[in-house]
């Protein structure tokens, strides 16, 4: 239900680490929200150099961006558990400073959007969506973590 597409320099992410970043964001995005494991989906933009400004100049230093497109319908609390969650989960994974850590959340309404074909329902009621679906399409979730 989520995608977070996360940002950094080219080559400032291994592989590895990568993956590291996407399982804590995914574990904070659990945590926070309730929400199984295997709605979340975490993408990695590598930025070419001389493509990232900031205050109109290049980017010189170790700045790490995530934007999160999430259901809306969670509460404040939610929401800033999240943020404070992917904040400590990059800083801790990637060993840069809070100061270079950005985070967006934007909500969109789960009447308008789509994922493993159907369309999401609202928060709290994952359980009956799930249960709408076919058993094949119910193991094929359960199979992803």
């Amino acid at each position: 239900m989520p995608t977070y597409i996360v940002a950094a320099a080219e080559g400032r992410l291994s592989t590895d680490l990568k993956q590291e970043i996407a399982a804590a964001i995914t574990r904070a995005h659990s945590e926070a929200t309730g929400a199984q494991a295997f709605f979340a989906q975490v993408v990695f933009h590598d930025i070419a150099a001389g493509n990232h400004f900031l205050a109109g100049q290049p980017t010189q230093s170790d700045h790490i961006f995530v934007r999160g497109e999430i259901r809306a319908g969670r509460s404040p609390q939610q929401k800033h558990k999240l943020l404070e969650k992917i904040v400590n989960a990059v800083v801790d994974k990637a060993g840069t400073p809070p100061r270079h850590v950005w985070v967006y959340l934007a909500e969109l309404s789960p009447a308008q959007m789509v994922e493993f074909g159907r369309v999401l329902p609202e928060p709290g009621r994952e359980a009956q969506w799930l249960e709408a679906m076919s058993e094949v399409d119910r193991d094929f979730l359960d199979g992803l973590g």
